[in-house]
This record gives structure tokens, sequence and C-alpha cells, in this order.
């Protein structure tokens, strides 16, 4: 019984060691990952490898659950494929297999996150076994471009821990990372001197936003540091990394100096100049304030800036800027120098105006009192006549008579000048300025300008008269610094003469107008003419009419006088009178008639017979 129970069991156990061995032989192998970005297809590939061939086995797709149960999605054997209904793959997997290779493609269209799960591949032979093969499907989503936004606020170095900035990623997958960053180099800290502090949402979507705010209790050295932020974040087959903009954040720090300077005009300063002082510590303390202190007076600054207006030399000395922090009464100062140049007025020697006689030498200085080395140059009419401070003018004339003006500049500073100024007269005769003509032809019944430049000291007195010593009005006078200029205005009824006479205490001098009158007029004859008018306006029409006129009253008295005579009315003759005395006796009448149309004259005695033409 023992033996025969024994047999059975040992029988069975190796039945069952027989079924083990055959499920042991279907041999199935998987990836352990497939990545892919939210939204692609994703393939999951199965391989097995059965004894039975394709049409043998069956085929199972699996995912688990969060919860970690086992759900079936498809299924396929010999004579059945079958999506199953109701999960959430239905509409978006496939099932590809290729019988030679023994390989099995799950398809998934557009993957999200929510797909991140683990798949399973179940193989199951009629004969082998089954084999069993897992996936898991990992989804990543590239977040947007981070941000960051600073405090604007100033921080003090005094205050405890103040926020730097704040910096933010959105829609990520899975998690993204944010490291601060200050210059290069990444930021890390005691809880005392530095805190950040992190935040994460879970979109609607499944993906991820990441908010990180820094805070830190800041240095004078951050004052110039530059703050951001890296954001790492994973892609299918690795890492990358993306960073936000860098800000700068204002630090008030106290001074450990000051510093004064002129910050305009730059170069020497002059007298008449606005001076610009600026004072500024090495600190940006809101409660410091700067006062400028100059010979025992305190000034306010506004925007550190103290402007003196139109400097005298008076202005020159030091001036102290002092800054004083009100928190901690802590105070500082730091001083400059100013010195103003000047140039005073041109002192002229002699103080003009001058009087010098004719011939003589001329000399004069021109000094001016500055702090600085000067020229000096000498102008006479805009004309550069000497250089120097010492004026020498050999052998005086009236051209030498006039204003001098003496300029003094200093070279080192461009518009500082001053300039004097030396009235010259030169005593001497008078001495009249030749005149362009003498001769003077003018027209009868006008009048004419006669001018006379006349030069002399004392000035000249002017007189003008005639040949015969008749004065003539001045018309007028006009004073130049070497003389006279004189205008009379002369009516020309005749030929004249005119003189214009110039004397002083030194002399005297002349010179005489030629004026000739000139008459425009037509000759008027004893007997009376026709001319021969050609015009084409109506007044000469009436000058015809008149002159044909009188032509016809010239013949009725001529025929007049002939019968009178021919009567013996005429200087007690009778008409019985003989008339052949000589026709070039005095007791002819002889009238002259010329017509329009010729040019011979027809030349009636008193007895009718023609004249001659030599008798006209």
């Amino acid at each position: 019984m023992d033996a025969r129970v024994a047999a059975s069991l040992l029988a069975g156990l190796v039945v069952l060691l027989h079924g083990l061995t055959a499920w042991a032989l279907v041999e199935v192998n998987m990836e352990d990952r497939v990545e892919v970005y939210r939204g692609d297809t994703a393939q999951i590939v199965c391989m097995f490898s059965s004894d039975d061939g394709i049409g043998g086995v069956s085929i199972q797709w699996f995912y688990v659950s969060r919860l970690g149960e086992k759900q079936k999605i498809y299924y396929e054997d010999a004579t059945t494929k079958a999506v199953e209904r109701g999960t959430p793959f239905t509409d978006r997997i496939t099932v590809n297999v290729t019988a030679a290779t023994g390989e099995v493609v799950l398809t998934i269209a557009d993957v999200q996150v929510r797909d991140q799960l683990e798949f399973i591949c179940l193989i199951k032979s009629l004969t082998d076994g089954v084999g069993e093969g897992r996936t898991k499907l990992l989804v990543f989503e590239k977040p947007d471009s981070p941000t960051i936004e600073g405090f604007q606020e100033g921080i003090s170095i005094y205050d405890d821990l103040s926020k730097i900035g704040i910096c933010e990623v959105k829609n990520g997958f899975p998690k993204p990372n944010i490291t601060w960053y200050r210059n290069n180099a990444p930021l890390r800290g005691a809880d005392d001197v530095m805190k950040v502090v992190p935040s994460i949402t879970t979109e609607s979507s499944g993906l991820f936003s990441v908010r990180s705010e820094l805070s830190m209790k800041v240095t004078k050295e951050d004052k110039n540091a530059h703050f951001y932020c890296e954001v790492t974040y994973l892609v299918p087959g690795g890492t990358r990394m993306t960073e936000t903009n860098t800000i700068n954040i204002t630090v008030y720090y106290p001074s450990t100096a000051v510093q004064v300077w002129v910050q305009s005009p730059k170069g020497k300063i002059k007298e008449g100049d606005s001076i610009e002082l600026r004072c500024q510590g090495d600190g940006n303390m809101p409660s410091s304030i700067f006062t400028i202190k100059h010979q025992g007076e305190e000034y306010p600054l506004e925007s550190n800036t103290y402007v003196i207006a139109n400097v005298t030399r008076l202005n020159s000395g030091d001036y102290e800027c002092v800054s004083l922090d009100t928190d901690t009464y802590e105070e500082l100062s730091g001083t400059t120098s100013i010195f103003v140049d000047y140039l005073d007025p041109a002192v002229v020697a002699p103080a003009g105006p001058v009087e010098i006689d004719h011939g003589e030498e001329l000399t004069a200085t021109c000094n001016a009192l500055s702090s600085l080395l000067t020229n000096t140059a000498w102008f006479k009419d805009g004309q550069h006549v000497s250089m120097g401070h010492h004026l020498i003018v050999k052998d005086v004339t009236f051209d030498t008579a006039g204003t001098y003006q003496c300029v003094v500049t200093v070279p080192e500073i461009d518009g500082l000048e001053t300039m004097g100024t030396l009235g010259v007269n030169v005593n001497g005769p008078p001495e009249i300025v030749p005149p362009k003509s003498t001769d003077i032809e003018e027209s009868f019944d006008s009048t004419v300008d006669l001018t006379c430049h006349v030069r002399g000291f004392p000035a000249p007195t002017i007189v003008w008269t005639t040949l015969d010593g008749k004065v003539l009005e001045t018309t007028s006078e006009v004073e130049l610094e070497d003389g006279i200029i004189s205008v009379a205005s002369v009516a020309v009824t005749s030929d004249l003469t005119a003189f214009c006479n110039a004397s002083n205490q030194y002399g005297a001098d002349a010179v005489a107008f030629k004026i000739k009158a000139i008459v425009h007029t037509t000759a008027a004859a004893t007997t009376v003419r026709t001319s021969t008018i050609s015009s084409s306006t109506e007044g000469s029409g009436v000058i015809i009419a008149v002159v044909i006129i009188c032509i016809l009253l010239l013949a009725i008295l001529g025929s007049g006088l002939y019968f009178l005579y021919k009567k013996g009315k005429i200087c007690g003759r009778s008409g019985k009178q003989d008339l052949t005395k000589d026709k070039s006796g005095k007791d002819n009448i002889v009238v002259e008639m010329k017509s329009d149309n010729t040019e011979d004259a027809i030349l009636l005695g008193v007895n009718g017979d023609k004249q001659p033409p030599n008798h006209q």
C-alpha cells in the first residue's frame, strides 16, 4: 500500500515537472522602457519564440493600473483578434504580428501623460506553455521658457532675509527642477543667509508648473551681482537645460569715503563762469544727506550738486563735502580746491585822447593784471598794427590819427580777454584831400554839390567862397577822426569858380572848383520857319496848324505892304515913283517863305521879284 502510494506520487511529480518544463519553453524578450514625447506615437515591441509557431500561440496585452491591477487591452489567436472595449486605449492602439521573426508590436497613438504605465505582453503556447514580458512607457513634455521677476525695492545690508526674485517654469513633464545662480555660481548657504521656497502645481493636463522664490541677506558685494535661474528637465534619452534672463538688485550700503569734484567747466576756471560741484560717497544709503562747506558757510545740496553762478576770484578756496547718515549719525567728508583765474580791465597810458604834433613820435602802453601770462595786440580800424604792451609810431602824420584798440588775451583760457582804447589827434595845418575832379560841367539853372575833405587838428574851419569873394552857404559838415568833410550846394546860373577855404591855428589850405554852365536851347531866327515835324502824337498836329496860319498871315502882310508901296503910301512916295533902284538897297523889304515840302526859300522884295539865296 505504501509502495503503491509512493509510486503514484512519484508519477504525479514527474508529470508536474514535465508540465513546468513545457511552460518554461516559451521565451519572451522586451525592452525595459520606451520613451516618447507627449502627443507622439509609441511603439512597444514584444519578441517571442515557440516550437508551435504563430498558429499555435495566443497573444495578450495588459497594462498595470496605478493601483497595481492588470487590465487587458488586446487579445489575438489563430482565429480571433480583439481590442478590449471600455479601456483608455480602445481607440488608440493597434497590434502588428510578424510570424517569421516572432515580433509583436503594440502601437499607441497620441500618447498622454496618463499613459505613463507598465505594459505586459503575454504569449501562451498550446504545447510549450506561457511566456511574459514587461515594458514601462515613459512620457515627456518640454516645459515653457522659464521666467524671472526681481523685486524693485532697494535692500539694505542691515536688513534680514529679503526677497530677491521669483523664477517660474510651466507645463513640463516630468517635474522640472529650478536652481538659483549668482554670477554663474549656484547659490548655496545656511538658512539664516539664504532661503529658497519651491512650489509645484499640477495642471489639468497632468503637466507640472514649478515656482521658486529666493530670499537672502545681501552684502555690499551683491550691488553688481547678476541673479538668474537654471531649469533642468528630462527628455527622451537625456536631460536638457535652459536659463532665464539675469536680474540685478539695488543694495543700500553706507559710505566709507566721500569725494567732491568740479563737474564743469573742465580745465581752468575764469571769472564769470558757472561752477558745478558734485559730491558723492562710495555708498548709497537713502538716509545719507550731503552739504558743502566753504569759508564758514554751509550749503545744502540738491541731487548731490552745488552750482556757483558768475564766479569771481573771491570764490577761490577749499570746498568741503560732508556726508551724514541720519540712521547711524556717522559723518564723512571730502575736500577739493578751486582757483578762479582772472584778468583785470586793460589800462592804457597815456589816457586818451592824445594830441601830438605832426612828425613827432607816438608812444603808448597797455597792461592788464592777470593770474596767468597774457598777450597784447594793437589794432586800428580793424587792422593789426603792433604786438606787445608798447605801441610806438614814428614820424606821425594825419594817417596816424584815429582810435587805437589794445586787446589783452590769456592764451591758456579761451574767451578770457580785455581791451582798452586810445584816441590820437595829430596837430597840424589843414590838408585838403585832393578831390576826384575840380573841373565840373553842369546844366544851366541847376544845383551842384561840392565836397571838401579836410584833414588837420584842431578841426579846421571851412568857408566856401566865389571868385568875387561871395560867401557860399555850407550845406553840411561831418567831423571825422582826422578832420572834416564839408558840403556846399551851388546854384549854376553862369560859369563860376568856388573855393573851399580851410584854416586852423597851424595854417590854411584851399582848393578851387571851376564850374561851367551848359545851356541847352534851340536857335531863334529873325525869319519865321516851318519845320518838318514827324510825330505820331496829337500835339504835333497842333504845331503844324499854327505854323501854317503864321505863314498865311505873313503872306497877307507882304501883299498889303506891296500894294501900299505901289500907291506911294509908304515913306511919302507916290505910285509913280521909280522902282528900279538897286534891289540890295536899305529900303528893300524881304520876306522869306519856306513851305513844308521844299528846302528852297523864296525871297520876295516889295516889287514882287524873286531874290537870290545870298540875300537872306
